[in-house]
């Protein structure tokens, strides 16, 4: 079994930023492991050294069955966004952390960080930062050389995030330390340190929205309005639902997108993956999710053809099956996760028979909410009601097994 293995956090400045006993725990040590740029730090180190590359497994694996004395250097905190997490859950380490890249940000930048909201997009997608931070009073995000300040600021105005600035901290601790504040226009135009981060400030009141967006907010087909889930119907089909957070979430013929943007408005730190076959709608959709700021993967195509391509998900949205909802549910039913939901919108008596007899054959309970809308409408200085569409709402769950 390892024995003695210490993980410490080292700043950008090398050994100066090691408290005396940690500099004396590396010279005892036989072995040191870490990053090429950490270990540059020691050129005198006699015991052996092992630099990290690749994936982490391999290195767990051969420092199991180590009995040497064992340091690993690692950047800043080794528990924010660092190895020190990983390595605790498959070995007996001791975890000693230096000031993390964000703390030290913040420090020159003056502002205190507790409000604010941590992500990384180091060695990881950009795909849904929008809905991420939107709103946040302050976002600080890790970077890398691919998703750096300039592609960060690309991707923000692309989704009209004109109410943030920017503050960059590059090569914190360093000789070459800059930092400063940027508009992202002009972030976009700069050329930065690959050691970054970047903390997003809200300077003013963007745009909001709350849940239940009205309908007429939406880019819709024309002359051919109406093609949308209606907000009350929305509502209800998110609602039984029951997304979390971090939910993986399907919407098969998404048309508008207004269920996406909503669930993805809830799941912002999971997914959304929308299909939609019909071209305009599908360009509509598109300018919808970069008017609610929803980063949602949104896919041409007639489900279930592409549906293949999607992660297994958490909750499934049907608004429409055109005709192949035998196909559709074969993919849903299969792929969904254990103790997920499934949320069909049927018109026709005939749909709902059909999908309660498909749903039933594939082990699924039903429970069905027939939705019956009108809304108020003014008729000179009196008021009628306008009747919506019946909707029968129609939710499945795997039955659970005695």
């Amino acid at each position: 079994m390892a024995q003695n293995i210490k993980v410490i956090g080292i700043g950008d400045e090398g050994q100066q930023s090691l408290l005396p006993i940690y500099e004396k725990w590396i010279t005892e040590s036989e072995i040191l492991v870490g990053g090429e740029r950490q270990l540059s730090f020691f050129p005198d180190y006699k015991g052996e050294k092992m630099v990290i590359k690749g994936g982490l497994l391999s290195l767990a694996d051969r420092l199991k069955e180590e009995t040497k004395r064992v340091v690993i250097l690692a950047s800043g905190d080794p528990l924010f966004y660092g190895i020190g997490s990983y390595l605790s859950k498959k070995m007996e380490v001791e975890i000693y952390p230096y000031l993390s890249s964000i703390q030290l940000a913040f420090a020159r930048m003056k502002e205190g960080w507790q409000d604010a909201y941590f992500t990384s997009v180091h060695g990881r997608s950009i795909k849904g930062l929008a809905q991420r931070i939107d709103g946040r009073p302050k976002a600080a995000l890790l970077t890398d050389e691919e998703n750096n300040p300039a592609k960060i600021a690309d991707y923000l105005l692309s989704f009209g995030f004109t109410e943030y600035k920017a503050f960059v901290a590059e090569n914190l601790g360093g000789e070459d330390e800059r930092c400063g504040w940027y508009d992202l226009s002009k972030m976009a135009e700069t050329e930065f340190s690959p050691l970054n981060v970047v903390i997003l400030k809200k300077m003013k009141e963007g745009p909001s929205w709350t849940f239940g967006i009205d309908d007429q907010e939406f880019y819709q087909r024309k002359p051919d309005k109406g093609l949308i889930t209606k907000k009350e119907i929305r509502t209800l089909s998110i609602s039984a639902l029951r997304l979390r957070e971090e939910s993986v979430v399907w919407d098969i013929g998404t048309c508008t997108g207004s269920v996406a943007i909503e669930a993805a408005k809830i799941a912002r730190e999971g997914a959304v993956y929308a299909i939609e076959k019909n071209e305009q709608d599908l360009e509509n959709g598109q300018k919808n999710m970069k008017k609610f700021r929803v980063d949602a993967t949104l896919v041409h195509g007639k489900a279930p053809d592409g549906l293949e391509e999607f992660p297994e998900p958490d909750a499934i949205f049907i608004g429409g099956t055109a005709g192949g909802m035998e196909d559709i549910l074969d993919v849903c039913c299969s792929r969904l996760k254990p103790e997920g939901r499934i949320v069909l919108n049927a018109v026709t008596i005939e749909n709902l028979v059909q999908a309660v007899e498909a749903f039933k054959t594939r082990g699924f309970e039903t429970e069905i909410t027939l939705a019956q809308i009108s809304r108020s409408k003014p008729i000179l200085n009196l008021t009628r009601f306008d009747a919506l569409n019946p909707i029968y709402i129609i939710t499945a769950e795997r039955k659970k097994e005695d």
